[in-house]
């Protein structure tokens, strides 16, 4: 049965609830948000979605874009149409396109280059919700010199993994196919990150880890536009980026090796928290965690089942 099943993506949501009530991520009496994710498949950047909104109050239960009140991490907002009404927090697009949402109700955008396409305001807050990994969990014992974090869809380069096991540094290839907590403490158990994993980038950058980026082939779709908004909030007018050559060691990576400042991220850390907190208190009657969790789940609302690549 594919990942994406309807069975599966019910079984999911069931799993997320009882997750929570089991555990302290989420607060009773916290509103049930039907929230949008990419769930093409497993992938921890996507994952962070429902990793992170628990500590800030919402229980997000995964819902189409259609029906959703809310979207977070990834690059989904080319996947709702103009006529979304929901909240955005932190997204970003996936293309190097137009696409108004006029309707939307914008707490966050995760760069400059997402804001000018959507046409958001001037005074919009910039960053990836990821960049908060750090503040909710401990950066681990470092094991490992560099960490590879590939894409998922170059989990089997060749070259890529050839340059990872080239050279005297300890090195460790991470498989962002795992729950978000897993990769998160294998990214902060490093010393330095090589990556072409947007998110992969950003949780280093949460943890002021050094960090490099490439590109591959197959290149993903959309190309680079994701990481250079990202960069567009972090680092205007600089990037990390390194072509990648299959000659070159992990050592040589980690030389070329660049950190966003720590005023930057406690910065947009700040802004964002401040952003989800005050629009948290406004959602109003919704269900409540854990009573409304049996309603929450069998409710629906028109729209199709929208989804599509991070």
């Amino acid at each position: 049965m594919h990942y994406t099943h309807p069975i599966r993506r019910r079984g999911r949501a069931i799993s997320q609830v009882a997750s929570a009530a089991i555990g302290t991520d989420v607060r009773w009496g916290s509103p049930i948000v039907a929230t949008f994710w990419w769930v093409g498949h497993a992938n921890f950047g996507d994952d962070l979605t429902r990793w992170l909104l628990p500590r800030y109050g919402v229980l997000p239960l995964h819902r189409p874009s259609a029906q959703a009140e809310l979207l977070a991490v990834g690059s989904i907002l080319g996947l709702c149409d103009s006529s979304y009404e929901g909240a955005v927090w932190g997204s970003g697009l996936l293309v190097d396109q137009q696409h108004s949402l006029p309707r939307a109700r914008i707490l966050a955008l995760r760069g400059a280059l997402t804001q000018e396409r959507v046409g958001a305001p001037d005074d919009v807050v910039l960053g990836d919700p990821g960049l908060l990994v750090a503040r909710h969990t401990r950066r681990r014992k470092r094991r490992w010199d560099v960490g590879f974090v590939p894409h998922a869809g170059h989990r089997l380069n060749e070259a890529f993994i050839s340059v990872a096991k080239r050279g005297r540094s300890l090195t460790r290839i991470i498989d962002v196919r795992r729950p978000a907590p897993r990769v998160v403490a294998d990214i902060s158990a490093c010393g330095t990150i090589v990556t072409t994993s947007l998110h992969g980038l950003i949780t280093a950058d949460s943890f002021g880890i050094p960090a490099v980026w490439t590109r591959l082939s197959p290149d993903l779709h959309g190309g680079d536009f994701k990481f250079r908004d990202y960069e567009s909030a972090v680092t205007p007018g600089s990037s990390r980026f390194v072509a990648f050559d299959p000659k070159m060691t992990p050592e040589d990576l980690e030389n070329l090796a660049g950190t966003v400042t720590r005023e930057t991220v406690l910065s947009i850390c700040g802004k964002l928290e401040k952003s989800i907190g005050e629009w948290s208190d406004t959602l109003g009657d919704l269900p409540q965690f854990p009573g409304g969790v049996v309603s929450a789940l069998t409710a629906t609302r028109p729209g199709p089942n929208v989804s599509g690549p991070s």
